[in-house]
């Protein structure tokens, strides 16, 4: 396996458990590394956060598999995750998939059921590191526009027309125009579409913008 494979980590109290979870994952051709408990498992993820996914254990001495799933939530670099647990009862089962867990198993469950949701949860999160990488990359280019460049986009983006902007900023059509050509080449988009696209990437709304200047 090359050192840039995602990583199946495994997170569970029960060493055998650990143990049977990671030489199955690993007879599939997966990366694993394995954690004692939720609190480990956090320490890590902190100071290394990588792409992959996570099988948790939800009762747990310490930190448990949902509470962990709440703190990972609240974080910046998330993590898609596969609950496996001795004590599958419904509520658990329900408040775990309700907040984004890939699946949920209950022991005993079966390799074939296992490997298929991991293999849905890698896919997962290729797709949340390729969308990632593409919000830094947006964000990035946005801070690049002055003010008076974020209010000409705002405008835009609001569907106004170029003599509506000048109107609205106290500024000729000829400098909305040229504003408008270096927001669109800073934002590396060719249409408007594209530029409300962008902005939406990045979860930027009329509050993110600065207010028109008169």
């Amino acid at each position: 396996m090359e050192a840039s494979s995602p990583t199946v980590f495994v997170v569970d109290d029960d060493p055998p458990v650990r143990k049977g979870l990671s030489r199955l994952l690993q007879s599939a051709g997966y990366r694993t590394m394995c954690f004692s408990s939720a609190d480990e498992f956090l320490k890590h993820w902190k100071t290394a956060p990588a792409p992959g996914c996570l099988l948790l254990n939800i009762q747990m001495p310490g930190l448990n598999g949902i509470q962990l799933q709440q703190e990972l939530q609240a974080s910046d670099r998330q993590i898609p995750i596969i609950f496996i647990t001795g004590h599958g009862d419904i509520p658990s089962s329900v408040k775990a998939m309700k907040a984004g867990a890939v699946d949920f198993f209950a022991k005993p469950f079966h390799a074939d059921d296992l490997l298929r949701a991991v293999r849905e949860a890698l896919q997962r999160s290729d797709r949340e590191s390729a969308a990632r990488v593409e919000r830094e990359a947006v964000s990035k280019r946005f801070r690049t526009l002055t003010t008076r460049e974020r209010e000409v986009m705002a405008l835009v983006v609001r569907g106004m027309l170029n003599k509506q902007i000048a109107f609205a900023l106290g500024i000729s059509e000829k400098t909305v125009k040229a504003h408008r050509g270096r927001v669109m080449k800073k934002m590396k988009v060719q249409s408007v579409a594209d530029l409300v696209r962008a902005t939406e990437k990045i979860g930027l709304d009329a509050a993110a913008f600065p207010s028109p200047s008169s």
